[in-house]
Parts: structure tokens; C-alpha cells; sequence
């Protein structure tokens, strides 16, 4: 995997058409990824909201989400937000970097739950309509359990599908907040 420090991400990050911003939910990935693409003029794409959810919380089928990949990838100027690594093997190839908010789990816990707080029985706006904010045991164990069962599947999916995309991770706010200001976004 070709993990990329700040310096070099900026550059990047800075001349990019195309970035994903993965990690796991709670982490700000979401955040993170609409003030790139603000401030960088990129379209935001939400796996969550334009890919993976039908309202009420209804999963579109395998094959549709892919068609949806497929159709909003081609596109020359984008920033994909969502891990889903599954779908590595036709995102990568269209990415120019990733950034991996790779955020502790008890900082991702907060997060998620101050985001429901925020979203009680709303829909949140990087969510498909319909999809009101929810926390349950599954989501809960999901978070707790992403770096032990779900980081090595990306990671092998990177190694995979991307071995030469850059990949800057960042590991805690103070490196979110110091990338931001690297790059001249209001924080």
C-alpha cells in the first residue's frame, strides 16, 4: 500500500479530479469529505445517500449499486464518500488519492452518537431520503469491531485494486484540523 504523508497528500489532494475518503462510520469521513469538495469545486457523492440506500432504509440490490458506481465514476471531477470495499475494484482505478479517516473507536462511538442526537427522527443530508438517522446493536458493533474485521479487507482491497493510489491516513482531529489548514479549508 503507498501511505502518503501530509505533505505530499496536500499536493495531491490539491491537483486531484477524483478522491475517496473511506474509514469507518462516525469517524467524519462524511464531514471531511463536503468540505473538500466545497472548497475544491468537486462533486460529493455519498455511498450512503447516492449508491447503497432506497428510503426506509431498503438496500438497492449488488448489481444496481455497482451500475451507480460505474455511472457516477465516470464523471471528471468527484470526491466518493464511503468505504464499502466491495466496490474497490472499479472505484480505485478513477481515484487519484484516498484518504482513510481512520479515526480511534471511541472517538467513531461519539461520533455516531452525537450524530443521531443531532438527527433524531430526521433524515441526516448525506443519507437517502427516507432514511431516518437510526443507532442500533448491529451499528454499534459494527464501529467496535471495524479495525479488528473490517480494516484488513481494506487494506486487501487497496493492495488489490490500487496498489499505487496514494493513501493518507489520518488518525485523530488534530491531523484532520492540520490537513484542512494545509490545504486553506475553513475547518
Amino acid at each position: 500500500m503507498n501511505y502518503v504523508d501530509d505533505a505530499f497528500a496536500t499536493g495531491q489532494i490539491r491537483g486531484a479530479r477524483r478522491i475517496m475518503v473511506i474509514g469507518c462510520s462516525g469517524g467524519g469521513k462524511s464531514t471531511l469529505a463536503q468540505k473538500l469538495a466545497r472548497h475544491f469545486g468537486l462533486t460529493y457523492l455519498s455511498i450512503d445517500r447516492d449508491i447503497r440506500w432506497l428510503p426506509g432504509w431498503v438496500e438497492r440490490s449488488k448489481d444496481e449499486q455497482r451500475q451507480r458506481i460505474v455511472e457516477r465514476i465516470a464523471a471528471d471531477r468527484w470526491i466518493m464518500d464511503g468505504t464499502n470495499p466491495s466496490t474497490f475494484d472499479i472505484r480505485l482505478p478513477r481515484t487519484d488519492i484516498v484518504i482513510w479517516v481512520r479515526m480511534p473507536r471511541l472517538l467513531c462511538l461519539w461520533g455516531a452518537l452525537t450524530r443521531w442526537l443531532k438527527h433524531i427522527g430526521r433524515t441526516r443530508p448525506e443519507m437517502a431520503p427516507g432514511c431516518i438517522e437510526k443507532v442500533d446493536w448491529e451499528f454499534l458493533q459494527y464501529i467496535w469491531t471495524f479495525e479488528k474485521k473490517f480494516a484488513p479487507l481494506v487494506t486487501a482491497a487497496i493492495a488489490t485494486h490500487g496498489p499505487d493510489v496514494p493513501v493518507l491516513q489520518l488518525k485523530s482531529r488534530h491531523q484532520m484540523r492540520a490537513l484542512l489548514d494545509l490545504l486553506g479549508v475553513p475547518a
